[in-house]
This record gives C-alpha cells, sequence and structure tokens, in this order.
C-alpha cells in the first residue's frame, strides 16, 4: 500500500483533517521563506495534540540548517524524521541515522544517478530513502512543479523513495503507476492558499492514493 505524507502543514485543523482522511505522515516546514512555515513551538504544540490520537509520522523539512539546529527542533518538536531538503552533505545524514531522508532534485537521469552515488553509503536501512522532487525553483520545494517522473522511477528502483512534485488528485494514480515510490508527498496540490489545505482536496487524494 502506497503510503501518503501531507506536507506543509501549519494549522491543527488541517493534520486533524489528514489524519482523519488517512495520512501516514505529517510534513512541517521549519524554512523561514516559505509560505508554509512554522516555529518549532508551533509544531511542537500541533505534534503534542496530534499524538494523543494517532501515531501518525511527524516530518520535520530542513534546509541547508545545521546538524545541530536540526537535532533540536527535532527534539523540541517531538518529530520522528528529518527530511533534509537542499544541499546538506552525505556526512550529515549519516549522522541522523534512520531518522532521516534526502532529497534528490534531478531533471536528468545522469544527475540522480550521481547524488544517488554521493549518498548512498549514509543510507542506514532509511524508509523512506530519499524524496524525489522537482528542482528548486523560487522555493526548494512546494512550487508546485512536476518532477520527472522517468527519472524518479529509476530511484525508486533501488531505494524506498516518497514521490513529490506537482502531484493532486487528477495525476496521483498515473504517477503511482509509472514510478511505484513507497509513498507520494504533497502540499501545494491540495490547497486552497499557500499554507492552507482544501479539506475536499486532501480526502480526495488519499482516496485516490489508497484506493
Amino acid at each position: 500500500m502506497t503510503i501518503v505524507k501531507i506536507c506543509g502543514i501549519t494549522n491543527i485543523d488541517d493534520a486533524r483533517i489528514a489524519m482523519d482522511a488517512g495520512a501516514d505522515m505529517l510534513g512541517f516546514i521549519f524554512y523561514p521563506p516559505s509560505p508554509r512555515y512554522v516555529t518549532p513551538e508551533q509544531a511542537r504544540e500541533m505534534v503534542s495534540v496530534i499524538r494523543e490520537t494517532s501515531n501518525v509520522k511527524t516530518v520535520g523539512v530542513f534546509v541547508n540548517e545545521s546538524l545541530e539546529h536540526i537535532r533540536a527542533v527535532m527534539e523540541m518538536a517531538s518529530l520522528d524524521l528529518a527530511q533534509l531538503h537542499g544541499k546538506e552533505s552525505p556526512e550529515m545524514l549519516r549522522e541522523l541515522g534512520t531518522r532521516a531522508y534526502k532529497s534528490i532534485q534531478a531533471t536528468d537521469l545522469d544527475t540522480a544517478r550521481a547524488l544517488m552515488a554521493n549518498y548512498r553509503a549514509s543510507i542506514n536501512g532509511n524508509v523512506p530513502a530519499f524524496i524525489a522532487d522537482a528542482p528548486p525553483a523560487k522555493l526548494p520545494g512546494g512550487n508546485g512543479m512536476v518532477a520527472d517522473w522517468s527519472v524518479a522511477r529509476e530511484i525508486a528502483n533501488e531505494f524506498s523513495i516518497l514521490l513529490a512534485g506537482g502531484l493532486n488528485v487528477e495525476n496521483v494514480r498515473e504517477a503511482i503507476e509509472m514510478v511505484q515510490p513507497y509513498g507520494v508527498d504533497v502540499s501545494s496540490g491540495v490547497e486552497r492558499a499557500p499554507g492552507l489545505k482544501d479539506h475536499a482536496k486532501v480526502r480526495e487524494f488519499i482516496e485516490q492514493v489508497k484506493r
């Protein structure tokens, strides 16, 4: 069964809707330029409520932060996993052990293979090992641009991955059939405004994935 990560959660109502609809992971973005940014304190408050009723995995999304900062935020907010979405080193991924996975944002297969080779030795049986996303645009992620599914499929052949980048209710089934990922990640594709989820779209998206 393909898992679903709803990313860019900014409020507890959106978190509850996602959990009730069957989300497996919730993502909180700790990148200040993002319209979906939350503070560690805000995330901690939401996670404490989430933990009362659910075992959903909670993920902190970080972009080019220090290892110390990532560890401090994860501890403060009681997060399960760290998503490294910048130019973090293989050493940082290794230091975080099984609690981290790395983005691969490649437009061609050669670049994807080079990135996989660079990080391969740092993967400690991580599930997921990578998130395949569209290349950075205005922001490192959450731009609504569709990733190259043929490249993502090659990554998924070797590693457990989340597929991200421009997914929505209309294309997620096709994406899963082509890429065969461990899971899918959506943020802007189920929003009514940046940082605010469209609850009907969240439900429909998860239903499309899980059916």
